[in-house]
C-alpha cells in the first residue's frame, strides 16, 4: 500500500508541480519543447506503470463503504466517460498542447460546445464512479490519483492559458467555452453542436460494448454484468 501510494503522490505531483507551473518553462529553455514532452510522456508512462502495478499487488481490504446500485450507476454514466474521451481525441482542442490558441473568428465546436476539458472530464467521470463502486484504501489511492489530476488539471489548465495566452485568444475561449460540462450551454453562451458527435458516438458506444463485453472480464478479470 505504502508503494501504491508513493508512486500516486509520484504520478500527481509531476503534473501539477512540473507541466503546471513556471518550472516548465525554466526547464523547456534548456532543453527545447519537443525533448521537454518526450521526456515527461515517457516519465508519465513509466510512473502509470507503476501504479498499476502496485494497483494489482495492493491488498484489497475491506471497503470503507458498500452503496447499494452503484455498479448500475457505472454502467449508465460511463458511456457519457467514453463519448468525452472519444470526442475530446477526435475535435482539434486549442487547450492541447503544441496548438495555437483562438483567434478570429473561432467557435467551439463538436465535444467542446460541452466542455473546454472534455478528455480530463472523461477521466474525472471514470476515476470517480471507480471511486465509489470499490470503496477499500487501493481503490482510493489508485482511482482518486486520477481524479485529483484529472477534475484539478481542468482548473490549472485554465490558470495556465490565462497567463500564457494573449488577452484576445483567453477571451475567445472563456467567453465561448465551459470546464463544467453544459454549463456554457445553459447560460446561453454556446449552443450544443449535436451533429458533429455522430461520428464520435458510434465509435463511443462500439468502445463501450468491448469494454463491457471483452477488456473487463478477460484483461480485468472483473465482469461488469
Amino acid at each position: 500500500m505504502t508503494i501504491l501510494a508513493l508512486s500516486a503522490l509520484l504520478f500527481v505531483g509531476l503534473h501539477f508541480l512540473i507541466s503546471s507551473t513556471p518550472l516548465r518553462g525554466a526547464i523547456v529553455a534548456r532543453t527545447g519543447e519537443r525533448p521537454f514532452l518526450g521526456l515527461f510522456s515517457l516519465l508519465s508512462g513509466a510512473l502509470i506503470v507503476w501504479m498499476v502495478i502496485a494497483f494489482l499487488h495492493a491488498p484489497r481490504d475491506t471497503p470503507f463503504w458498500t452503496i447499494p446500485g452503484v455498479s448500475h450507476l457505472a454502467l449508465t454514466l460511463m458511456p457519457i466517460a467514453v463519448l468525452l474521451l472519444v470526442a475530446g481525441y477526435m475535435t482539434r482542442n486549442p487547450t492541447a498542447v503544441m496548438m495555437a490558441p483562438p483567434s478570429g473568428s473561432w467557435q467551439p465546436n463538436g465535444i467542446f460546445t460541452v466542455t473546454r476539458h472534455p478528455i480530463m472530464w472523461a477521466f474525472g467521470l471514470w476515476s470517480v464512479l471507480h471511486i465509489l463502486a470499490n470503496g477499500d484504501p487501493a481503490g482510493i489511492v489508485f482511482f482518486g490519483a486520477f481524479a485529483v489530476l484529472s477534475l484539478g488539471g481542468t482548473l490549472a489548465i485554465d490558470a495556465k492559458k490565462r497567463r500564457t495566452w494573449s488577452a484576445e485568444s483567453a477571451r475567445l475561449l472563456f467567453a465561448t467555452t465551459s470546464n463544467l460540462p453544459f454549463l456554457a450551454i445553459v447560460q446561453g453562451r454556446a449552443r450544443f453542436d449535436w451533429k458533429s458527435l455522430g461520428l464520435p458516438a458510434a465509435i463511443a458506444v462500439a468502445l463501450y460494448l468491448a469494454i463491457v463485453f471483452w477488456f473487463h472480464p478477460q484483461v480485468i478479470g472483473a465482469s461488469l454484468l
